[in-house]
């Protein structure tokens, strides 16, 4: 839920901006700074929830600490090569494509009742699923019309 807060606050925040210092209406500009954003936000959680996020990954999975914490650097680098217009469009399939690729850790931390931040197994269970899905296809919609389709 915190990422599509910031996700939507952001994008709201920075279209009005925009909006103000050029008098223009930038939709795909503001959906990149609003992805940057928590893109940042949600890589940085990497680092602050790591134990957590090491238990959304199966066991079979090696390596899995330095796995969340490359996982969270790479959303930060993203981020930042969002906003470059040279690097903008490889950056938006690469999320896509990552966004995609994450989605069975988080049906895997939904079966097992994780709560990433706690680091517990009293999360929200396979009802969390009903928010994550959907959000996870609005990532990638997102992404792809605020990066590739503007």
């Amino acid at each position: 839920m915190k990422p599509l807060i910031i996700l939507i606050t952001t994008f709201i925040l920075s279209f009005l901006a925009i909006l103000i210092l050029t008098g223009k209406y930038n939709f795909p500009l503001a959906g990149r700074i609003a992805m940057c954003v928590m893109l940042i936000s949600t890589g940085i959680a990497h680092f602050v929830y790591t134990n957590g996020m090491i238990m959304m990954l199966p066991k079979f999975i090696p390596l899995r600490k330095p796995l969340v914490h490359l996982t969270g650097i790479m959303e930060i680098v993203a981020a930042i090569t969002l906003l470059i217009p040279s690097w903008q469009f490889v950056t938006a399939i690469f999320l896509i494509a990552f966004f995609i690729v994450l989605l069975p850790a988080n049906i895997y931390a939904a079966y097992n009742h994780i709560n990433y931040e706690k680091a517990t197994y009293d999360g929200d269970g396979l009802n969390y699923l009903w928010f994550r899905v959907p959000l996870q296809i609005l990532f990638i919609v997102w992404i792809y019309l605020s990066a590739i389709r503007f």
